[in-house]
């Protein structure tokens, strides 16, 4: 380790999962501004692969994507890296679906378009959360 890592935050290792590019481009640009180490993927398909060749913090994770189900995509990053804490979105709101999610593992449900400080906020929680 040089001297500069020392010195330096650990920056957190975000994973972003959706298929709407332009609202995953827009997410990043602000969280990347925020001094997180983002990771874009657009399917289900490629967080899966994403999270094969790196363990991340946190996951962002929208539940209704083409290639596969959201929820199916948190069953397996549980098994793949279970410290790893996920937020699901969803422009779908369901109690039941966020409950189902939430029995699967997730760390919290935001519906979106979400406030962005609110996801934020979450994304502390979850952070203090894995690190207990």
């Amino acid at each position: 380790m040089n001297q500069n890592e020392n010195t330096t935050e650990k920056k957190i290792k975000l994973l972003l999962a959706d298929d709407e590019k332009r609202f995953v481009e827009v997410l990043y640009k602000r969280l990347s501004r925020r001094n997180f180490d983002v990771t874009r993927t657009f399917s289900g398909a490629e967080a899966i692969q994403a999270l094969r060749k790196t363990d991340f913090d946190v996951a962002i994770l929208d539940l209704k994507m083409e290639d596969m189900d959201g929820l199916e995509v948190l069953k397996i990053f549980k098994k793949m890296y279970a410290p790893m804490q996920v937020i699901i979105l969803s422009g779908h709101e369901s109690a039941q679906t966020a409950r189902e999610g939430m029995k699967h593992g997730a760390f919290d449900y935001l519906s979106k378009p979400c406030d962005f400080q609110e996801l934020l906020a979450t994304i502390s929680k979850a952070i203090v959360k894995r690190d207990a």
